[in-house]
């Protein structure tokens, strides 16, 4: 298990994040000139195999009770960022941070009905999680949303956004000017932080698993999310060799919205080629990481 090395706190730091000083000193202007995510917002799509990782899913799943390809996909974007941690960063005041925490933010469906009510979970992860560890944090996390939800109480993050919306317009629009302001300095209240969906490492939604594909999804102003992930349905593609006999693959088309504010994209493009590096060799996840990135 790798060390976990304790970051200590200077100033310009807050309490969700560490303020970057990039050796690049094109990353202090950058924020000046695209001043939101909406303008500074990249593309990515791949289609990754999952030829084999359909076998080791089924494999892993009696000592990985429920462990599906979602379960998989977040794992892997977890030690993505383990890896790579420059993109677990984010802007808030013209100012890059690196984040102080590995959390997904993801949306679910209480019941499975076109009229089903939607929640949110945020599962907080540990550098160290392995593949087992992860799922067992999400299944924990939507358990406790839906048994919240049987009771009429919701999650902590159902309860404030039911709470905000009896506000009246006027006042509503006041809280979250404020918030968002007190957000650019570093002084929102944590308990915001903490029930915001809008303050995690990466957001994901699943539309696969009602059937479509992945879709372009833009990042939230409100907020210091910088990446969103969209995983697609499961396809079969046939492709042709060289020697011209044809092969048939299993594949999941995945869709990545990033602000590119947080680091070049040379970093973002080998951050793709560990997540796609993991998804061949899934057994990677079963351990922990061997050793554990530093942001700067």
């Amino acid at each position: 298990m790798a060390e976990i090395k304790k970051r200590r706190r200077r100033l310009g730091d807050r309490y969700d994040g560490y303020r970057v000083h990039p050796n690049d000193p094109t990353f202090y202007i950058i924020p000046q000139i695209m001043r939101s995510r909406l303008d500074s917002q990249i593309f990515f799509e791949e289609q990754i195999d999952i030829s084999g990782l359909r076998k080791f899913i089924v494999e892993n799943r009696e000592t990985i009770p429920g462990l599906s390809m979602y379960h998989f996909f977040i794992a892997a974007i977890v030690r993505t960022m383990v890896e790579r941690p420059r993109i677990n960063r984010f802007v808030s005041g013209r100012k890059i941070f690196s984040r102080s925490y590995l959390r997904v933010s993801m949306t679910i469906k209480k019941l499975m009905d076109k009229d089903g009510e939607e929640g949110q979970i945020m599962p907080v992860f540990d550098e160290n999680d392995t593949l087992k560890e992860i799922t067992e944090k999400i299944n924990a996390a939507i358990e406790e949303a839906k048994a919240e939800d049987e009771k009429s109480k919701g999650n902590d993050t159902d309860l404030t956004i039911r709470l905000l919306s009896v506000l009246p317009t006027f006042l509503l629009k006041f809280v979250v000017w404020a918030l968002r302001n007190l957000d650019a300095v570093g002084l929102m209240p944590k308990f915001i932080n903490k029930v915001s969906p809008f303050h995690s490492s990466v957001f994901v939604t699943n539309v696969g698993s009602i059937g479509l594909s992945p879709v372009y999804h833009h990042l939230y102003e409100f907020g210091t999310t910088s990446a969103f992930m969209a995983i697609g349905r499961k396809e079969i593609v046939n492709e042709v060799e060289r020697d011209g006999t044809v092969n048939t693959k299993h594949v999941i088309n995945t869709r990545f919205v990033l602000d590119e504010r947080i680091c070049d994209g040379y970093y973002f493009a080998s951050a793709i080629k560990v997540f796609k590096y993991l998804v061949k060799n899934p057994e990677k996840l079963l351990l922990p990481p061997e050793e554990i990135s530093e942001d700067y």
